[in-house]
């Protein structure tokens, strides 16, 4: 004997308005290990900014990007980040 089964609606979505983000782009010419850098920083939501390095400006390459609550946060970790790179690749047995 077969079961009955039903199905309940699903009520309506709410769809909450959207947040306008700017599309201003910052951007920071970084020297690190004697290599100029141009560094791209974005908005991604209202307090949440997105760094990544450039080679031609509005192309990003693949590195990961930083995120920070302002422009110049999320540059200044990306910024870092770098440094400690090229610090530990300079010297791969020491502990940077």
């Amino acid at each position: 004997m077969a079961t009955l089964r039903t199905i309940q609606r699903a009520h309506k979505l709410q769809i909450q308005p959207s947040t306008n983000v700017t599309a201003e782009v910052y951007r920071f010419e970084e020297s690190i290990a004697g290599r100029l850098y141009l560094i791209e920083v974005k908005a991604v939501s209202k307090d949440r900014w997105s760094a990544c390095i450039v080679r031609v400006p509005g192309v990003p390459t693949a590195l990961m990007p930083f995120y920070g609550p302002t422009p110049d946060e999320a540059a200044r970790q990306l910024s870092q980040w770098l440094t400690r790179a090229y610090a530990r690749a300079a010297n791969p047995t020491n502990t940077v």
